[in-house]
């Protein structure tokens, strides 16, 4: 979490939202659970 803070956190300081994008993947194999991945943008 300090890395996320102190080296990520500056790059969006200047930005009023937007962070974040979901991007839906297959589900997963064995339960069939919905999945997903957040990229920070």
């Amino acid at each position: 979490m300090p890395y996320l803070f102190n080296k990520v956190a500056p790059r969006y300081q200047e930005r009023n939202g937007g962070y974040t994008r979901i991007v839906r993947i297959p589900s997963r194999l064995g339960d069939n659970s919905k999945m997903a991945i957040i990229e920070l943008v």
